[in-house]
């Protein structure tokens, strides 16, 4: 099967199997989106959706947080991955915000990956999810699943060559929802120790299905 062949066959499955395909993270506006992909590095979305109410309704504005400090925020996040590193990260966050963007979350990448905390896999999301941009953030479960389907080849290992090869065959006004798509693939269903590849509807055309086990 030539590549463009399976991506059209991975894009119709998606597309029929799940129509609506967005964040699990909680959020009303830009700015808690941004706070809350901050916390979900190598943290599961559910731990921070749990940690962010009272986080949002204490410090509601760049403002507010900037004028905050890493020890107070510390408290608010101390259940998720690498409190400390984050307590800091959004604190400057705010700041340079304030300072620098007139308290208003930026839109390109080259503004958002001068964020403290903020990477291009952050920045990727901000982008699309806020901005409806064609970006393509690569967490863990994007690069697995594509590389599981065969969307992408083994010389692609890095996030970023992962990245710029998918960005070859999605059509750019899909690219925000195949995001999603392969996330939420990658956490309900093409899981990382144990996939279940028998409920799986691209079974037959994932790359993985198609090897045949040794006798």
């Amino acid at each position: 099967m030539r590549k463009q062949e399976l991506y059209n066959k991975v894009i119709e499955y998606f597309e029929k199997a799940m129509p609506v395909a967005e964040t699990e993270l909680h959020y009303s506006n830009p700015f808690e989106l941004l706070i809350a992909v901050i916390l979900s590095a190598q943290c599961t979305d559910k731990r921070v959706n749990m940690i962010t109410p009272p986080l949002f309704h204490d410090f509601p504005t760049p403002e507010a947080l900037a004028a905050s400090s890493p020890e107070v925020i510390f408290e608010y996040i101390r259940s998720v991955s690498y409190p400390n590193n984050k307590a800091k990260h959004l604190v400057g966050m705010a700041k340079m915000l304030v300072s620098e963007y007139n308290s208003t979350v930026p839109d390109t990448l080259e503004k958002l990956v001068k964020l403290p905390g903020v990477g291009r896999k952050t920045a990727n999301v901000i982008q699309s999810v806020v901005f409806n941009k064609a970006a393509m953030a690569v967490d863990t479960h994007v690069f697995r699943v594509s590389h599981r389907i065969g969307l992408v080849p083994k010389s692609c290992t890095t996030p970023l060559a992962t990245e710029n090869y998918l960005m070859k065959y999605i059509p750019k006004d899909i690219v925000p929802k195949a995001h999603h798509w392969l996330i939420l693939h990658g956490r309900y269903v093409c899981i990382a120790r144990s996939p279940k590849c028998s409920e799986c509807g691209l079974n037959g055309i994932c790359k993985e299905s198609l090897k045949v086990k040794p006798e």
